[in-house]
């Protein structure tokens, strides 16, 4: 009744029956080489999620997956039911534990996903008797190789793909020699060619298919378009964080800042009883912008240490805005309703918060940003313009009079939030008919100008206006009428005509009686990078144009591989934003050597790839080819993403518009098919001029068969073509058939001329007869 199956293990008879006769059913995999592989390919993936992520999963992972496939190999013959009924009951722990993390932690659910997934992977290692088990495994390694890919944000994860990819060759070679059920060695004796087949000989076509994969790979990637519309919406943020206290809003920490007195220039908190924030002279912080507080000193000297401060991932390049300045104070800038400040709390069980948002006409566009910091920055959130959602790690935000986002503690090295933006289209034609109907609210902030300075200003603003349309007479037709040109002009000529300091002398700390403005446009005649923004504010204050100063990051390198903007702190600076009635604030960048337009989302990225591969190209090239280059390209490109935006745009109109976008792609792919068509003949036919007439009139005569459903296999002779065609063709055609191939063999092979316009008339007879039928 019961039969003894290990030391001290009994099972009943029926059950060792079943499991014998279970065992010796399944077709087991013996290949010692294609389950290293496979191992190899899941610790790679095990590891290149650690490298992502910085987690330690492949400290156990690793060697038990070794274990686990050492012990599955031993047992492959065996049923080792006991083993699968533990591995499923520890499957279903790790499932619940799955899920109580899930519903702990309400962040992204990447990372939580990998652990799984790596759980599962382990447990599976302990039973693959199977090729199929090892296929699992395959694409587990896949799944955590995809997992690293988006969770990465640097180059470190390059190496773990290409050795992933290095692998991979070796393994489908082996995979599908035991699916062909080949077990003879690769490595050895080849008769049929009479030589050795060593390790060392195979090596170049091994590097060729390497080689050859990577090209087509980088080369899909590089001309793969990027969507604005193709994102994830599964926001990437921090664990929770505690805010213990009552959270006002109001204070902002900056060590940005240096107390009075303090010459080594250690960085110190930036309240507002600073000597430094009052326009005193002083020296910056090596490491953190000054311009992020509540005031904002520009009579500071000295200048930061580049250190990158964080990654953001958006599919629109754009200014990473910090805080804005509304009151100018004659050395600098500061909020001047700092206490007024709006604090917003989250639900318990979400992450997102809702944010106000503006009153403003005009088209939008919705753009994701995740930022995360690699360096201690102040507790001033940066996000794209107008930013309608956050998904923030703390359960409050604040939101000042500027449309600022502050937090409650400082943003620490690994922070990740993600932010959603209405960004909005920066329309020149509707911008310059906004007209200057400004609100109460707008007009009494952000017109103040120092009487001391207000007339001054005031004159050399117009003086420069009047000499454009001095010279603008007989022209043009276009004048300086609406505030976005004045803003526009403006910007440009703070550009061409004043310059930045080349050393520190030529621009000194301001007198305790100097105004920054003043002495920017009638002393120095120039400035530091921010004083161009601070001077072109006032200006537009004089003129009755209403200003503010922002403060923020310029959008950094990208790189193309990771898909990230690298910001460093030297990336941040000022530059001014003007409102338009109706349409809200829109910013212009007079910093020399900048765009006078910051970049945003007119600025198509869907080929961004090859755009900035473009750029390393051109620099090697003369200025008018790669001028003219860039013209035919730019047109290309833009042309080409405008289609797709508004090709993918229609599937978000509802029911009509999906028919709509169905029928596009079904003519579309039919016309493609029909070019593809033509093209395929043209090439057929002019081959076929190339050849032989002998040569040239046989393969027409395979491809028209051919077409009509009879194909010539490859090892087919001719004449044994010919012979198989009488028992499946017609005999007019067996006839053609067979006098074509007899005279083609003749020719080929016994140097016969064949009597080729007989054969071109009964070929031609017969094709016209099939026509009639």
């Amino acid at each position: 009744m019961f039969t003894r199956i290990q030391k001290g293990t009994f099972l009943p008879e029926w059950i060792n029956r079943y499991s014998n006769q279970t065992a010796s059913a399944i077709e087991v995999e013996n290949s010692i080489a294609l389950r290293v592989l496979v191992l190899a390919l899941v610790i790679v993936g095990i590891i290149a999620t650690d490298i992502a992520a910085e987690t330690q999963l492949s400290f156990w992972a690793a060697p038990l997956s070794i274990f686990g496939a050492a012990w599955s190999y031993k047992r492959r013959r065996n049923s080792n039911v006991s083993v699968k009924f533990g591995i499923a009951i520890l499957m279903l722990v790790a499932l619940g534990a799955f899920f109580g993390r899930i519903l702990g932690e309400l962040n992204d659910t990447r990372l939580v996903l990998a652990q799984l997934l790596v759980q599962l992977q382990v447990l599976h290692s302990f039973d693959m008797p199977r090729r199929k088990d090892l296929g699992y495994s395959i694409v587990i390694g896949m799944i955590l190789l995809g997992v690293a890919a988006t969770l990465s944000q640097t180059l470190a994860f390059a190496p773990m793909l290409l050795l992933f990819l290095a692998i991979a060759l070796p393994t489908l070679i082996f995979d599908y020699r035991s699916r062909l059920g080949i077990t003879k060695p690769i490595f050895g004796r080849d008769k049929t060619k009479q030589k050795n087949v060593t390790f060392a000989s195979s090596l170049p076509s091994y590097f060729l298919l390497f080689g050859l994969i990577l090209v087509i790979g980088l080369g899909i990637f590089a001309l793969a378009p990027r969507f604005p519309g193709y994102q994830l919406r599964m926001f990437p943020v921090s664990s929770n964080i505690e805010v213990k206290g009552n959270f006002t809003g109001r204070s902002i920490i900056n060590p940005g800042y240096v107390r009075a007195g303090n010459a080594s220039g250690a960085a110190s908190p930036g309240s507002s009883n600073d000597s430094s924030e009052n326009g005193e002279p002083g020296k910056v912080d090596s490491s953190s912008y000054y311009g992020f507080n509540s005031r904002m000193n520009q009579n500071l000297r000295g200048e930061m240490k580049p250190k990158v401060v964080m990654r953001v991932r958006s599919q629109i390049e754009g200014f990473w805005r910090v805080l804005a300045f509304d009151r100018y104070t004659g050395k600098g800038w500061e909020i001047s309703r700092n206490d007024k400040v709006q604090t917003i709390r989250r639900s318990p069980w979400s992450y997102q918060i809702y944010l106000p948002r503006p009153n403003a006409l005009g088209t939008t566009k919705e753009i994701v940003q995740t930022y995360t910091v690699l360096a201690d920055l102040p507790n001033l959130v940066p996000a794209m313009a107008h930013p309608k959602e956050i998904y923030f790690p703390t359960p409050v935000i604040a939101v000042d009079t500027e449309n600022s986002l502050r937090a409650p503690v400082g943003l620490s090295d690994g922070l990740t939030y993600t932010v959603i933006s209405e960004v909005p289209l920066r329309d020149r034609t509707l911008l310059g008919k906004a007209g200057n109907d400004y609100p109460e609210l707008i007009s009494k902030y952000y017109l103040q100008v120092p009487d001391a300075i207000k007339e001054k200003v005031r004159t050399r603003t117009e003086e420069i206006l009047a000499n454009y349309n001095n010279n603008r007479v007989g022209k043009s037709d276009k004048s300086l009428d609406s505030a976005y040109e004045k803003a526009l002009y403006l910007a440009q000529y703070l550009k061409q005509n004043y310059k930045v300091p080349e050393n520190p002398d030529e621009f000194p700390h301001l007198e305790a009686n100097e105004d920054l403005v003043e002495a920017f446009l009638f002393k120095y005649k120039g400035g530091y990078p921010d004083h161009f923004s601070t001077v072109l504010t006032m200006m537009l204050r004089s003129v009755g144009i209403p200003a503010r100063l922002v403060a923020g990051f310029a959008p950094g390198q990208f790189n193309p591989f990771t898909g990230l903007y690298i910001v460093r702190n030297t990336d941040a600076y000022a530059m001014t934003e003007v409102y338009f009635p109706k349409y809200g604030w829109f910013a212009f960048d007079p910093i020399p050597q900048h765009p006078l337009i910051p970049p945003s989302i007119e600025e198509t990225q869907t080929f961004s790839v090859l755009q900035q591969f473009w750029k390393w190209i051109a620099g090697w090239l003369p200025s008018p080819v790669s001028g003219l280059l860039n013209n035919l390209f730019g047109a290309v490109f833009s042309f080409l993403a405008r289609t797709f935006v508004w090709f993918f745009a229609l599937f978000t109109k509802g029911f009509f518009g999906i028919i709509q976008g169905l029928v596009i792609a079904t003519s579309s792919a039919f016309g493609i098919w029909l070019l593809w068509q033509q093209w395929r003949g043209f090439r057929i036919a002019t081959a076929l001029n190339k050849l032989p007439p002998m040569e040239s009139l046989y393969q027409q005569m395979l491809q028209w068969v051919a077409s009509n459903g009879f194909k010539k296999h490859p090892a087919q002779t001719p004449l044994e073509y010919a012979q198989v065609s009488k028992t499946q063709q017609p005999a007019a055609t067996i006839e053609v058939i067979d006098e074509i191939c007899s005279s083609y063999v003749s020719w080929r092979y016994g140097g016969q001329e064949p009597n080729l316009e007989l054969l071109r008339e009964k070929f031609n007879k017969l094709k016209k007869a099939t026509k009639r039928f």
